[in-house]
């Protein structure tokens, strides 16, 4: 058999471990095969072994949340604890002040990224639309979309860093502009890094098509 707590705070463990042991086992002591006093000494040296690697050798919080698993017999009226197959998943209580901490610094890396945005620079004669690719309001490249049924295909560069935008396939969602601008900063993000000139002949083959 295998007796689980599920998840629990390590300062509940032990009570946890022997409520379900009792419940596991509480037909066969009922039957007369095991004695309620067998099943709390098998309980308490379980809990006496945990203890000793929750507490003083991964140092844990009564706060951290724990699972812990192990396999038994019950053996003429004793049970045995199959020690090789226990197992124990532990993670940390993050204090609330460092997690608040984690917020405000990441909302305000958020407040000072790039704004990234487009701007519909015109059609092509084969029905291609050409964007702007802004960056707060400045220009730093180039992209070319191409409606393919219900999708769009979209490739272009910018300067700076200089970077591809390679062929990515999208669905679209209301407008191609639309669509672009809600994908645009994850396409810049994932732009491949690239030289100067090779950025630069993308973003001016990208401008010849309007010619």
């Amino acid at each position: 058999m295998q007796l689980s707590t599920g998840f629990v705070i390590a300062g509940a463990y032990a009570d946890k471990l022997r409520k379900t042991l009792f419940a596991q086992l509480r037909d066969r002591v009922k039957a007369g095969e095991i004695t309620g006093n067998e099943v709390a000494r098998a309980a308490g040296e379980i809990n006496r072994f945990v203890y000793e690697i929750l507490v003083n050798k991964l140092k844990l919080d009564k706060g951290d949340v724990v699972r812990i698993r192990v396999e038994y017999d019950v053996r003429d009226g004793q049970i045995v604890w199959h020690y090789d197959t226990l197992t124990i998943e532990a993670f940390r209580r993050i204090p609330e002040e460092e997690i608040r901490k984690a917020l405000e610094a990441a909302k305000a890396e958020e407040a000072e990224a790039p704004a990234y945005g487009v701007r519909k620079a015109g059609d092509t004669p084969l029905g291609d639309e050409v964007y702007d690719i802004l960056e707060n309001d400045r220009v730093i490249g180039k992209l070319v979309a191409t409606p393919v049924d219900k999708d769009v295909v979209v490739r272009g560069a910018i300067r700076n860093p200089p970077a591809k935008i390679e062929r990515t396939r999208m669905p679209v969602s209301g407008s191609v502009e639309q669509t672009l601008s809600a994908e645009i900063r994850r396409l810049v993000q994932g732009a491949k890094p690239v030289s100067e000139e090779e950025a630069e002949k993308i973003i001016k083959e990208i401008e010849d098509l309007l010619s």
